[in-house]
């Protein structure tokens, strides 16, 4: 099988390469012996709760391979199996899953936004560097359906609209199972970077019931002042039932309400706006709001097992979120052309405001029939996301202008139906029997956007900008409906060779109905080479299908130009005709090439350690263009197309090819120490990523900035546990590495500057004070650590002391409490 074969094609040889191989393996199957009739005592485990119990040291893997056996000490690819404790813990301050991904994980990023439209409430998140929507994420092992909100104003992940984790509940997490390698022969689209598998709380009986209240308290430099906020409470409740003798339902709700965090500086009053005296009275002062939005959610989770038969079992899962929160925007000055004086009169920062809310659920049948094992599931999962701004204004309306807006509607859907089915097969030369995997999917996704109230976008009668400040909302010519349908078959071969050699290949081809066909392929292996000593690698081919909001988002700004005529700026569809007119072309997919080579040793059952280089070649990667204008480009649109007054237009284009160089380390020693048990880990993560435009790109600095430096080349998570009688106690010391800033404001001005790596201590103390109750104090950046101040160019006028960029974040120490009450 050669992994050098074209990942897209329109031929149908791929498809029909991958009948013959699914026809081969069922030839095999038939021809094999027989065996048992119901899973493995492994594979049953792995089924029945969604992987191995997190109490068992060397968990069955069911993310990555296909193979029912494969624990993580001989696992072929690196993963990273994260427990529920682990977790909870990590949490931080967001009580968010990403919070605590980021924390755990030194390849995970998740940096903060501020000031940002809508990525102020929807974060993206990173693995490997990468972008966030190279990243696949599952629930149970299904697919998760993405954001619906399209993020344009965002540092990371611009133009994009991956998975929000923090619609997953943190108190439904058993364990997540990280791959840190490229996934797409297995499960399709998006898992260029990784794949992230949430598998959810299974436990058959008993309640429990987490507390948690915290506050940043920091002594802020660019101020002098100590400042405490972002007060934060939390609460969740689960318990779980037994259903016969192997099923069960398992069911929670968490709410969460935060305050918002502001870490603006003192204002400098910006050079374009008037020296009046009313402006000049807002010198000193914190008009701004950098840092965290206000939040409140609810969030709910089901996840359930009932035996039918012996062979048979019918399950179903489900999560819930209801997420209101409030972001914040620049200030407008008293005497700015932004501001009626009379609504108004010492000048306003308008808030964003989001409602977002999330489900996904799942149902399906598992067991054995004939010699296989199947899994037939319908998974459905939706957000909608409503967008608005209120203290804001529509100047050009006047005194009539409304102050709050609806600025418009998002919807994401993903509707999948898939059947797996696994077997043993007796492979001649072989002493063990190889595991034969194959399957099908269909998949329909749908991306929607409504438009805002007639007011965001109105153009008014009198002087000022037009639209909604902090604005403007979709008009009604941006409204879309789009919807493309996936049917994908997969097969998967896993076979000891000898007792120290390990391989599984992997082979996929995914039709899409909007743009083509994709075929994928992996080999993986591992050979062990001394007792506790392994070398290991893949080399695979991998793709992201363009997203429908990349292929059919529009959005319009429409102000007053020179000589107060109208004029607008748009992002178009690449398939409308101005677009076409302008060099917009259908987009491809993105298609990489990944390799990794590792080393794994495990000595004794104290002590692990692993480190795996990798490669990452992706070609025709998405980005949204610069803004294309000019002298005479509105007449000449309106002379071809007939639309007026369009100045400036940008659109998703595969604009350029990556390469993605890194390497992973994880270590860690358990065992007996001082005092009692002890867990000691060290792990890092490096990368670095070399960005080739094509030849006819047109892609800004800033974009090259986000793909290349902006997220740290390197992080390290040391961790040092102990627990001895009552008390736990935990120390988690994080090196963030270096990120860089650069920003382009036209005319050759680019300020760019580097922050400096910095040093973040996480601290927790826990007491087990009966049975029953446990009692925890911690501190995430104890040390009240923050990246380097900002120079004067990018701080914008002492209004933004430090970026958003270094994840080590900008809001300073944060002090928290824990109960635990299980029943």
């Amino acid at each position: 099988m050669s992994l050098t074969m074209p990942l897209l094609t329109r031929r149908p040889t791929a498809l029909a390469s991958l009948i013959l191989l699914l026809g081969s393996a069922s030839v095999l199957a038939q021809e094999a012996p027989q065996t048992s009739s119901g899973p493995t005592s492994a594979g049953r485990e792995a089924s029945a709760n969604g992987g191995a119990s997190a109490r068992n040291l060397d968990p069955v893997l069911v993310t990555g391979t296909r193979a029912r056996d494969r624990t993580l000490a001989d696992s072929l690819i690196p993963v990273d199996v994260l427990s529920r404790e682990d977790v909870l813990r990590a949490a931080g301050p967001d009580g968010t899953l990403a919070a605590a991904l980021q924390a755990l994980l030194p390849s995970f990023n998740f940096p903060r936004q501020s000031n940002s439209g809508g990525a102020d409430h929807v974060r993206a998140a990173q693995l490997r560097g990468l972008s966030p929507d190279q990243v696949l994420v599952l629930v149970n092992g299904k697919r998760r359906h993405t954001s619906a909100l399209v993020n344009l104003e965002s540092k990371t992940g611009k133009g994009t609209n991956p998975v929000d984790f923090n619609t997953i509940p943190l108190s439904a997490v058993q364990r997540i199972e990280v791959v840190r390698d490229g996934a797409g022969a297995q499960y399709g689209s998006d898992a260029i970077a990784g794949v992230v598998n949430i598998i959810l709380d299974d436990r058959r009986s008993g309640g429990e019931l987490n507390t948690e209240a915290g506050l940043f308290h920091t002594d802020f430099k660019p101020t002098g002042r100590t400042i405490n906020d972002g007060q934060t409470q939390s609460a969740s409740v689960s318990h779980g039932w037994a259903l016969g003798e192997r099923g069960f339902l398992r069911a929670g709700l968490e709410g969460l309400h935060r305050n918002a965090t502001n870490r603006s500086g003192f204002d400098e009053l910006p050079p374009w706006e008037d020296s009046t005296p009313d402006n000049l009275a807002t010198v000193g002062q914190r008009n701004y709001a950098a840092g965290e939005p206000a939040t409140r959610q609810w969030q709910a989770f089901f996840n359930g097992v009932l035996e039918l038969s012996t062979d048979q079992q019918a399950y179903a899962f489900g999560t819930w979120q209801q997420r209101r929160s409030t972001g914040a925007a620049y200030y407008r000055y008293p005497d700015a052309w932004a501001n009626l004086k009379d609504i108004y009169p010492n000048g306003y920062r308008p808030q964003t405001t989001g409602d977002n809310r999330d489900l996904q659920i799942a149902v399906g049948l598992r067991g054995a029939w004939a010699d296989w094992d199947y899994d037939l599931s319908l998974n459905h999962g939706q957000n909608d996301f409503d967008y608005g701004v209120r203290q804001s204004l529509n100047t050009s309306l006047g005194d009539t202008s409304p102050t709050r807006f609806h600025l418009g509607d998002f919807g994401s859907r993903l509707t999948a139906l898939n059947l797996d089915l696994t077997r043993s097969v007796a492979v001649p030369g072989l002493s063990r029997p190889a595991t034969l995997a194959w399957g099908v999917e269909g998949r329909e996704d749908r991306f929607i956007t409504g438009a805002g109230d007639a007011a965001s976008y109105a153009v008014g009668p009198f002087d000022g900008p037009t639209g909604a400040q902090a604005g403007p909302g979709l008009q009604p010519d941006d409204a879309t409906r789009r919807s493309r349908r996936v049917i994908g078959a997969y097969l998967d071969l896993s076979a000891d060779l000898t007792r120290d050699w390990q391989a599984e290949a992997a082979l996929r081809h995914d039709h899409y109905s909007d743009f083509g066909n994709a075929t994928t392929a992996k080999l993986s292996t591992r050979l062990a080479l001394a007792q506790g000593f392994a070398l290991r690698g893949a080399v695979s081919s991998n793709f992201r299908a363009p997203s429908l909001a990349q292929r059919g988002f529009s959005f319009t700004v429409t102000d007053r130009g020179d000589g107060g005529e109208l004029s607008q700026v748009r992002t178009l569809p690449v398939d409308s005709p101005i677009a076409r007119y302008l060099g917009a072309q259908d987009l491809k997919a993105e298609t990489s090439r990944n390799a990794s080579i590792g080393l794994t040793w495990q000595p004794d059952r104290h002590w692990s350690a692993t480190l795996d280089a990798y490669t990452i070649r992706v070609k025709n990667r998405i980005t949204l263009s610069q803004r294309i204008s000019g002298d005479g480009l509105a007449a000449t649109l309106e002379s071809l197309f007939g639309v007026p007054g369009i100045d400036g237009v940008n659109f998703f284009t595969n604009a350029l090819d990556t390469r993605t160089r890194g390497a992973d380390l994880v270590t860690q020693w358990t065992g007996a120490g001082p005092g009692g048990q002890w867990r000691l880990s060290w792990a890092a993560s490096f990368n670095r990523t070399k960005v080739r435009p094509h030849a006819d790109a047109n892609v800004g600095l800033e974009e090259l900035n986000t793909l290349t430096d902006a997220s740290p080349r390197q992080r390290h998570i040391l961790t040092a546990q102990w627990q001895g009688g009552a008390w736990t106690l935990l120390s988690r010391v994080t090196r963030h590495g270096s990120t860089t800033r650069v920003f382009d404001f036209g005319d050759g001005f680019v300020p760019t500057q580097t922050y400096a790596p910095v040093w973040q201590l996480d601290v927790e103390a826990q007491w087990q004070a009966t049975r029953a109750l446990s009692l925890s104090v911690g501190a995430v950046n104890a040390t009240d650590r923050y990246p380097t101040r900002s120079i004067a160019d990018i701080a914008y006028y002492g209004n933004f002391p430090y970026d958003v960029l270094s994840p080590v974040g900008f809001n300073g120490a944060f002090y928290y409490a824990k109960a635990r009450f299980t029943f």
